[in-house]
């Protein structure tokens, strides 16, 4: 397989090659976390709709949900107009953090009202 070129051509890519990769709950829209995503895991998202990202620290690609049975069944995908960013509307079963949490920003609240 490989990324659509129409798809490949409207991504910005940073210098490693990858774009920057949001997941949002479908129905709340919760940010559930950040990944990066180079083309092979964009494009195996949208064959698979299963959530597939790019290890920086292990220079591989993961299926979100492979070892821990927390899977993200992908229901949309959206680029940003920029096309430096892409938003995956996602069914997310268990945790989405690595922590163990349901999401990834429940850690830390910098500035609330």
């Amino acid at each position: 397989m490989s990324l659509d070129p129409k798809i490949a051509a409207r991504l910005k890519r940073n210098s490693d090659g990858l774009v920057c990769a949001v997941a949002q709950q479908r129905g709340t829209g919760e940010v559930l976390m950040v990944a990066w995503m180079n083309d092979e895991a964009l494009d195996l998202t949208l064959a698979t709709r299963k959530g597939t990202y790019f290890s920086r620290s292990r220079q591989k690609l993961w299926v979100k949900g492979e070892t821990s049975g927390h899977i993200q069944h992908v229901h949309e995908v959206r680029l940003d107009c920029d096309g430096d960013t892409v938003l995956l509307i996602v069914d997310q079963q268990g945790a989405a953090c690595h922590t163990g949490d349901k999401t990834c920003f429940d850690a830390d609240v910098l500035l609330t009202d």
